[in-house]
């Protein structure tokens, strides 16, 4: 052996180096952050799926929903839960037939912005009018003579819960309404069936929500 070769560095082993174990961390980290992923997605959770159409303003209790298993991952939280029901509650959005019932659909019954009323409408009801449609209510005042003045919007924003053919009103076509209207809408609509104004259920773009 030379002078040279003794004063030459050894090479260090590879599992001495720090940049190895760094390497060896974070595969680690990789295999475990993919089997976390997979592992939420495969756990299913129990949450409610709506029995029934459900529309704003009606009280969701345990005959309106029922228990499925699904896969929802780190989402299950934003369902309806057991424990939730229990507080007594009521939709304020859509929820139809067979869909999962987000947490965001329902609210306390102590808060709620919305009533139910029934309206007669003076002519025929389109027939895609059904329950969970949101409608324009319209109304046409009554003038002493007679006539009537033009209409105008008395509702913009009001979800249909059932529709009943009317055969005690002239027209044949003419309904009677359930619907879900705003608290602040109410004081407008009795006064408007006080007057005997004539009042029309329109469809507005995309007919449920």
């Amino acid at each position: 052996m030379t002078a040279l070769d003794s004063a030459r560095p050894r090479p260090r082993a590879f599992w001495g180096d720090a940049r190895f174990f760094l390497g060896i961390l974070l595969i680690a980290a990789s295999i475990a952050g993919v089997w976390f992923v997979v592992s939420a997605a495969r756990q299913s959770v129990p949450v409610f799926a709506a029995t029934r159409t459900i529309v704003p303003g009606d009280a969701v209790a345990a005959d309106d929903v029922r228990l499925v298993e699904v896969a929802l991952g780190q989402v299950g939280e934003a369902y309806l839960t057991a424990e939730a029901l229990d507080e007594g509650l009521v939709a304020t959005r859509t929820v139809a037939e067979g869909e999962l019932v987000p947490q965001s659909a329902v609210d306390a019954a102590s808060t709620a912005a919305t009533t139910t009323v029934v309206v007669h409408s003076a002519v025929e009801v389109p027939s895609s009018v059904a329950a969970g449609s949101v409608v324009e209510v319209w109304e046409a005042p009554l003038l002493e003579h007679g006539g009537y003045d033009v209409p105008r919007i008395l509702v913009a924003d009001a979800t249909v819960v059932a529709v009943t053919s009317d055969d005690s009103m002239i027209g044949g076509g003419a309904a009677s309404l359930e619907l879900v209207i705003p608290r602040a809408d109410v004081a407008a609509v009795l006064e408007a069936m006080a007057d005997e104004s004539a009042l029309s259920v329109v469809p507005t773009a995309g007919a449920a929500r």
